[in-house]
């Protein structure tokens, strides 16, 4: 599971289709609707808010308005109408660790959106995140 901190602009298709699954399983599992991946560390943010399963719902309409941009049919039904959350914080050091991986991912799947990312020295985080000064994140399992 990869929730990205990134906004999902600079996701290829099949990122961007594997971004709303992966969102919606997120989704599922703060709802208590499945027992598998409970402990998954990028839920760790997600479950400190007092309502993690409405906080999912506002990440998951960021990807439905960038899906809706690109002209993608994502069901809307999904996506519950979300409200009333404040941004999360997302350290510097955790979106400079996403922007790599990412690009190493884009330069395999689809060299035609590397230029996009690579351009964006600080690339812009997904609207429900605040980037604030500080290293990868404790939950982030680094690949070697």
């Amino acid at each position: 599971m990869r929730l990205w901190s990134l906004h999902p602009r600079y996701l290829d298709a099949k990122g961007l289709v594997a971004l709303w699954r992966e969102a919606l399983l997120a989704k599922a599992v703060l709802e208590g609707k499945t027992r598998g991946y409970t402990r998954h560390p990028q839920l760790e943010r997600f479950k400190a808010d007092s309502d993690p399963a409405a906080l999912v719902s506002r990440y998951l309409a960021a990807v439905l308005a960038e899906a809706d941009a690109r002209g993608y049919a994502f069901d809307r039904s999904k996506c519950a109408p979300s409200c009333g959350h404040a941004a999360l914080e997302v350290s510097s050091g955790q979106i400079a660790y996403e922007r790599e991986h990412l690009l190493a991912k884009l330069r395999v799947r689809d060299p035609s959106r590397v230029a996009t990312l690579e351009a964006a020295a600080t690339p812009e985080p997904h609207p429900l995140f605040r980037v604030v000064e500080g290293p990868v994140a404790d939950w982030e399992r680094r690949r070697p």
